[in-house]
């Protein structure tokens, strides 16, 4: 019911990317709840948690309850411990980079949540920082890596299923729940705005369905329609992008998912293809089906629906895993990370302002 603390576990048998011990990852920051999630997948995939830290004592001992082989930790000693190979962290957005390029110049792989990133010179150095190092910066981008219908549907356009991929229509609603949001959360200064936060996870997707190493603005717009006790807060975004390619994507995010439906968004994603369409309905089957991952497929030999929950898994982390290993991109390059993020800030950047709010 509260996409921050969203933290799904693969509910079929995971497959280990790494025997024990292999792979070692400890814990930097704690402000959002996707730290969970991304933590959960790691695990699945194989990893070992060594320790973890945050400025709060508490949200670390809960942290450790939730994750009994975890052990608290100096903030300094898991950066300086040379057994483990990956730091991950949800700490606030706008100190991810600082921490992110530290944890990097200590030989280290660092795996932040979304945004990765606030501005354009945070992102060129970020660029700078994995060139000089050769370490990883990667994104949670969980609407597509986490979610198994997401999953299914690349698998589909990279077997051709619809042929080309011509345009997309993502619609992804959040919960606001704003009693239970911390005061950072309502600053854009500190969280980055709508199309930078929650709309990051849109433009990876457009990237990734249709193949672009990069892609255009060439619309963007935002408003703060009803929060009106947070003035400087948007809860309503919206962008038109091109990619490379000449394919197109409309994005719609907002903060208002009604109380009465029981997922924390109706997320949903249209892909047109030269030769047949794929409908996402990612979290939930509105007044049909509690469950989530559903996929519509049209092609030329019928109409099909499928839901896959417990089918697909979650292998973009046992591949980010190998990948940290051995100097492979299988997962996720540096590039798309960076382009997602780019195309992220672009938007917010450059946004109108809906309605003068």
């Amino acid at each position: 019911m509260d996409g921050m603390n969203y933290a799904p576990v693969f509910s079929g048998t995971a497959a280990k990317a790494v025997g024990p011990g292999e792979f070692r990852f400890s814990v930097i920051g704690l402000d959002h709840g996707h730290i969970f999630a991304m933590t959960n997948g790691l695990l699945e995939a194989g990893a070992e948690i060594a320790g973890v830290y945050d400025d709060d004592q508490k949200k670390a001992e809960d942290f450790v309850k939730r994750y009994p082989g975890c052990r608290l930790m100096d903030r300094d000693a898991i950066i300086s411990d040379s057994s483990i190979q990956l730091v991950a962290s949800a700490i606030r957005p706008d100190r991810r980079v600082s921490l992110g390029i530290e944890v990097m110049e200590n030989g280290k792989h660092y795996f932040c949540d979304k945004p990765g990133m606030l501005t354009y010179d945070e992102l060129e150095a970020v660029r700078s920082a994995h060139a000089r190092t050769g370490k990883k910066y990667m994104v949670y981008f969980g609407e597509r890596v986490h979610v198994e219908g997401a999953v299914y549907a690349e698998k589909l356009i990279k077997e051709g299923r619809i042929g080309n991929v011509v345009a997309i229509n993502i619609m992804a609603p959040h919960r606001l729940n704003a009693s239970t949001r911390p005061d950072w959360f309502f600053d854009p200064k500190k969280n980055g705005g709508i199309l930078g936060d929650i709309g990051s996870h849109q433009f990876e997707q457009l990237l990734a369905y249709t193949g672009s190493r990069t892609a255009s603005v060439r619309y963007s717009a935002k408003g703060n329609i009803s929060a009106k006790d947070h003035p400087g807060f948007q809860d309503f975004g919206e962008a038109v992008i091109e990619t490379e390619s000449g394919a197109s994507c409309f994005v719609r995010v907002d903060w208002f998912t009604p109380d009465g439906l029981r997922a924390w968004g109706d997320g949903r994603v249209f892909i047109i293809g030269t030769k047949g369409t794929i409908e996402i309905r990612k979290y939930i089957n509105v007044a049909v089906d509690s469950s989530g991952d559903h996929v519509f497929i049209v092609d030329g030999t019928g109409e099909y629906h499928e839901q896959v929950t417990g089918k697909i898994g979650f292998p973009f982390f046992g591949e980010f895993i190998l990948d940290c290993l051995h100097g492979t991109d299988n997962a996720m390059t540096e590039e798309h990370v960076l382009e997602s993020m780019r195309l992220a800030i672009e938007a917010d950047s450059k946004a109108e302002i809906l309605g003068g709010r």
